[in-house]
């Protein structure tokens, strides 16, 4: 797999489309740091570690719906293997006027963009979400 992020990306996409309560993601220290900030910005009920296929270990996101809608209406990788996409601490895009987050991978470590910009550092945008 050349875009683990990507793929998560996707699988929670796809869930969430099909009306999906629980997904599961193979895992690693960066999908859980993205998982972190997507519930602390309240897109997802939250995730726990869980045994995956052939021993692997995994994790079981809780999806997030409103009135039977899924939270997450839109999800879109910024940053790909193929193309990195960094940017400065002023550069950091707002996503629908505020309404959404971006998600960077900073120095910090990953987080928000209002929180990189509280913390004032920059790095790469790895998605946005609406």
């Amino acid at each position: 797999m050349n875009d683990p992020i990507g793929d998560m990306l996707t699988r929670l996409r796809n869930a969430g489309m099909r009306g999906k309560s629980t997904v599961m993601v193979p895992a690693s220290k960066m999908r859980v740091r993205v998982l972190d900030v997507l519930a602390d910005e309240g897109y997802i009920r939250g995730y726990e570690e869980a045994p995956g296929k052939n021993g692997h270990p995994a994790l079981e996101v809780s999806l997030k719906y409103f009135e039977g809608a899924p939270v997450i209406r839109e999800m879109k990788r910024v940053s790909k293997p193929g193309r990195r996409v960094y940017m400065g601490v002023k550069d950091i895009p707002t996503v629908r006027q505020g309404l959404g987050v971006s998600i960077v991978s900073t120095p910090k470590g990953v987080m928000s963009d209002a929180a990189a910009r509280a913390a004032n550092v920059g790095g790469e945008v790895l998605c946005t979400v609406f």
